[in-house]
């Protein structure tokens, strides 16, 4: 690991320089009053460091203002090790594995910090990272599918409130896992979305928030998305007759490439987090959307525009009560 550790991932005056040359490339940026450029520097022995004050509203300032870091005690060099972990992990990192990595041990082998800051700061970078609003809309072939998270359904014995030994009625096999869409661009951008309820209804506002209304759809045919001859050019293989690619109109007409996709979250999920609580799941699909479309990137960019993404968003999290989807 130390050849991946740079100075402001361990120095927290190096952490600040950092931060402070990504997010103001420009020169210092009144969160208050958006001035550029017009701020300087305090320097008193009481001041704490890092402390600007803008030249034009005269409020004073800091770089972590208005970002996931702002408020929080945690060192500010921890976080930005943590988002470097998050960014270079291919299938992601557990909050249990950011812990150890963020703090270690002490001389007695005992664990120093906690996990539930490590998962905080996770949840918070995941939502960093997130794509909304969408800054430009898929285009060319996109391919829509759908895949339902989370462990078997269970048959068997079960203990009724008196605890008496009962038999548990027959469940769907989909009654108990997560329903994921995806719609990928081939050779683009991916958006991932947890929904309620596969259906045509639910489908359609997110369609038409993310995809362009020319592009070229391609889905399985038991995607339940219907539409209109002149609507939409829509493409449609059969998988329950074991069609998986034809070639028509000079076309592919697949979805492999959004079920590839499906297998990477598959694998983060299964072998990763193993736990995902239904409330979060759009956070953990952050998460992958973000590494999928900068996959092109290595990890140094992965990482620098991660940090970049940080301005402008906070997050507050409770924990909620809803079950997880078991990997």
């Amino acid at each position: 690991m130390a050849g991946i550790i740079a100075t402001h991932h361990y120095d927290e005056d190096a952490a600040r320089a950092y931060l402070e040359a990504k997010l103001w490339p420009d020169g210092p940026i009144c969160p208050k009053c958006g001035l550029i450029g017009e701020a300087y520097k305090l320097n008193g022995e009481s001041t704490r460091k890092g402390l600007y004050k803008c030249a034009g509203c005269r409020e004073p300032f800091t770089v972590t203002m208005g970002t996931i870091f702002e408020d929080s005690h945690i060192p500010l060099h921890k976080w930005l090790f943590a988002i470097y972990l998050m960014c270079s992990s291919k299938k992601g990192m557990s909050a249990h594995q950011l812990w150890r990595n963020l703090w270690g041990v002490d001389e007695t082998g005992k664990q120093l910090g906690s996990y539930k800051t490590a998962w905080f700061m996770a949840h918070r970078i995941r939502w960093a990272l997130g794509q909304e609003p969408v800054a430009s809309k898929l285009e060319g072939i996109v391919e829509i599918d759908e895949v339902y998270l989370g462990g078997k359904v269970r048959q068997g014995a079960a203990k009724d409130a008196e605890g008496r030994s009962t038999k548990l009625g027959r469940k769907h096999a989909r009654s108990e896992k997560a329903p994921v869409v995806a719609m990928l661009q081939r050779g683009g951008d991916v958006h991932s979305r947890h929904i309620e309820r596969v259906t045509s209804d639910n489908l359609r506002p997110m369609l038409n928030e993310v995809v362009d209304q020319q592009a070229t759809l391609m889905t399985d045919k038991a995607t339940p998305l219907k539409f209109p001859s002149k609507e939409r050019t829509h493409y449609a293989v059969n998988h329950s007759a074991k069609e998986y690619v034809r070639h028509e109109d000079g076309l592919t007409v697949t979805t492999n490439t959004v079920e590839s996709y499906f297998a990477i979250i598959q694998r983060g999920i299964h072998g990763v987090y193993h736990h995902v609580r239904k409330a979060y799941l759009d956070q953990y699909l952050r998460e992958f959307d973000y590494r999928y479309n900068v996959r092109k990137m290595n990890d140094h960019d992965r990482n620098v525009l991660a940090v970049q993404k940080t301005s402008g968003k906070r997050l507050m999290l409770h924990e909620p009560k809803q079950g997880k989807i078991n990997g």
